[in-house]
């Protein structure tokens, strides 16, 4: 080549934008979701993600496409939703729930799954140790059992005159037996005979809620779950007509018109795991990242219900709250 030609060359190349030459690797995630896609606490939940990674250097479009898939509080959909994601081979994956990660856990054992919202990682068989999670799977853990003691604390406190509480939430996770575990060693202490009510629809938790308002003096416990925070307004409306307290895990349920709840912020939860997705893309093995647990809790309580069910708050648990709906 000759000269003149040679630096003609080498000067185009100059000119021409770094993007034009070399363009960047789009990658892949896959995000399987236990609730709708059009109810409003998914969507904050994905928005929070979508700002974690954006913090990091990930936009959508650019360098990253992301693929969703919702389960809808349908059970039975997870295992085929999970397959299909597995099948497009992302190169990392978001899973919400026990029962979601449950799916990835047996359908792939090299795709890097990063879990939110799951209560007990070690007993469902995620992980091996929270600090080193030894496989493709880790993330962040949602409650450790000792909660339940707290919720049980709330709702004596706010209705002393119960003697039975019902625990709802789908008997085919392992999240719920863990649960149920956890409030029958901490109920007797409160005075409480528990009731584990397995739902799996809104026609079951309408049965159970029934059922337990056959007698006096009951009371609701809502650990985090797909189905009930699915049916939430079947709950609330059933709580509501029978009068009876119930306390939540989540703040959601608080605001469409439960009466109280203690817990995580999820979407702050959803935003964290965006930092463990960034890091698996950037090169980092999932059984070298740690599970987390949660940082931060919440009371919510919700004064308009708690009037409607002639219920007065302890002013010592309104000057505790961190937020009170009127």
């Amino acid at each position: 080549m000759r000269r003149r030609e040679f630096i003609g060359v080498v000067g185009g190349a100059m000119a021409t934008p770094l993007g034009a030459r070399a363009q960047e690797r789009v990658r892949r995630v896959g995000v399987l979701i236990g609730g709708s896609e059009n109810d409003p606490d998914t969507q904050a939940r994905l928005a929070g993600f979508r700002q974690g990674l954006e913090a990091l250097g990930w936009t959508v479009g650019r360098n990253l496409n992301v693929e969703y898939r919702y389960a809808g509080g349908q059970i039975d959909r997870i295992t085929a939703l999970a397959k299909e994601l597995i099948a497009s081979q992302p190169d990392a994956i978001l899973s919400q729930g026990t029962p979601i990660t449950a799916a990835f856990r047996r359908g792939t054992t090299t795709i890097p799954v990063v879990f939110v919202t799951v209560s007990d990682p070690v007993g469902s068989g995620f992980v091996t140790n929270l600090a080193r999670p030894g496989g493709n799977v880790t993330g962040f853990g949602m409650y450790e059992s000792g909660i339940v003691g707290k919720w049980l604390g709330m709702l004596k406190e706010v209705a002393p005159p119960i003697t039975r509480v019902a625990l709802l939430g789908s008997r085919s996770t392992a999240s719920f037996d863990y649960f149920v575990r956890a409030a029958s060693a901490a109920a007797p202490s409160f005075g409480l005979d528990l009731m584990q009510s397995g739902v799996e629809n809104a026609a079951d938790i309408e049965r159970a809620i029934e059922s337990l308002a056959r007698t006096p003096n009951g009371g609701l416990l809502l650990p985090p779950d797909n189905t009930t925070t699915e049916h939430r307004n079947v709950v609330i409306a059933l709580a509501g007509k029978h009068r009876l307290p119930a306390v939540y895990a989540l703040r959601s349920m608080v605001a469409a018109g439960g009466l109280m709840s203690y817990g995580t912020p999820v979407i702050t939860m959803f935003r964290s795991a965006a930092s463990y997705i960034d890091r698996v893309l950037r090169g980092e093995k999932p059984a070298d990242l740690p599970v987390q647990g949660p940082t931060k809790f919440e009371t919510v309580i919700n004064v308009k219900t708690a009037k409607a069910l002639g219920l007065v708050i302890p002013p010592g648990l309104l000057v505790a709250a961190d937020e009170v709906i009127e």
